[in-house]
């Protein structure tokens, strides 16, 4: 199972590669279209749902076809969208591929999660999501140096990421047929586990399911409208050229790695329950620098915030067999996972509007208005699951 744990890390940096590289490249890519900069919100909308639909459905895909074999043409298909995207004439073609993009992201995300929350503890689900860290961080990092060539392009930005997605897909392939053989002989147990798919609505009326869900929802609210308009956010309030703009977001996603390095050590001593309680009230005072009128120094909130945020996610996963049952914790990872994009997208666009139409300004108080919903929220879902 070593040699396998290493596949997975390496895996989960091939997940965070695409994540954060429609926000830095958002400043650039909207001129070169001529779409008004909320255009961004439609793109990530469809991204949401096709995200977020593969997840409901994620359980029968994993009892189907194995985590492996999702696993490979999952990243695949990521690397196919993103190749997809560097070819785009225009916005619409760069959404069909957006849908691509969507469909391979979702069936991965939810498969390994679950496979990594029943089989391995909370310290490793911190760590392999700071292997997610790893691959947001590294990909604005890549999209800054083309950015800031004057001969340089976003598309090779998005070129040189598809073909590390690729590279990724070619080590999964090599160990596939190992990784099956693993997951048979290991069957009788996983069976028990991951079989078994209930329904939806009788699943959703367990007790705690639904604020779970909607505390992840407005989690990944927060995650996704910083990722993506971070970069918006600080050119227009701090006329910060684009490659600068991308540095700062990328300490954003250092931060998110960094929680989540830390956590993977504290959650030794740290349930669950308490390491998300925690988790939010720091990112609720990174939020709270960010606002601070202090000039680019505020700016400083984006590494802060990321620290906060970063183990709240795997964390809220990862206790979703303690919470709620192994039986069916497959069908309600896809569900947390599928939810948490739904809610989360549906928040982002509706902040790209109000932020287009209004101000940027008005970023670091919804980001606070809604930090006190996910306290709230996952409150509640450990009240009603209390044992």
């Amino acid at each position: 199972m070593t040699a396998l744990l290493f596949i997975i890390y390496i895996v989960f940096v091939s997940l965070g590669l695409p994540d954060s590289l429609f926000g830095v490249a958002w400043p650039v890519v909207h001129t070169d279209f001529g779409v008004d900069e909320s255009f961004a919100s439609f793109y990530s909308i469809i991204t949401a749902l096709c995200t977020g639909g593969v997840s409901f459905i994620a359980g029968t895909l994993l009892r189907k076809f194995g985590t492996a074999r999702v696993t490979f043409f999952s990243t695949i298909l990521t690397a196919i969208a993103l190749i997809g995207i560097s070819l785009s004439p225009n916005i619409i073609v760069m959404m069909l591929f957006s849908v691509i993009l969507g469909y391979g992201a979702g069936a991965i995300d939810t498969g390994l999660n679950n496979f990594v929350s029943l089989h391995y503890e909370a310290r490793h689900m911190n760590w392999l999501h700071c292997c997610w860290g790893l691959g947001v961080t590294i990909s604005p990092l890549i999209m800054s140096l083309f950015l800031s060539e004057e001969s340089g392009s976003w598309r090779n930005g998005y070129r040189i990421v598809s073909l590390l997605q690729l590279l990724i897909a070619g080590i999964v392939f090599i160990y596939l047929k190992k990784w099956n053989r693993i997951e048979k002989e290991s069957k009788e147990k996983a069976e028990e586990e991951i079989s078994g798919g209930g329904k939806l609505l009788e699943l959703l009326r367990i007790k705690g399911v639904l604020p779970s869900i909607l505390s992840m929802g407005l989690y990944c609210g927060m995650e996704f409208t910083l990722g993506t308009w971070g970069a918006t956010y600080a050119v227009n309030t701090f006329a910060l050229s684009p490659d600068e703009a991308a540095k700062w977001v990328s300490l954003y996603y250092c931060g998110i790695m960094a929680g989540r390095i830390i956590a993977g050590f504290v959650s030794i001593r740290l349930s669950d329950k308490l390491l998300i309680k925690y988790s939010i009230i720091a990112a609720f005072l990174g939020i709270a620098v960010f606002a601070l009128p202090i000039g680019k120094t505020s700016l400083i909130g984006f590494l802060l915030i990321g620290i906060g945020f970063g183990p709240i996610f795997p964390t809220i996963l990862h206790s979703v067999p303690e919470r709620f049952g192994k039986k069916y914790s497959a069908d309600l990872t896809g569900y947390h996972m599928g939810g948490a994009y739904g809610v989360g997208f549906f928040i982002q666009l509706l902040y790209g509007f109000a932020a287009t139409g209004i101000s940027f300004i008005i970023t670091p108080f919804v980001l606070l208005f809604i930090c006190i919903g996910v306290f709230i929220a996952n409150e509640t879902a450990e009240r009603k699951t209390k044992k």
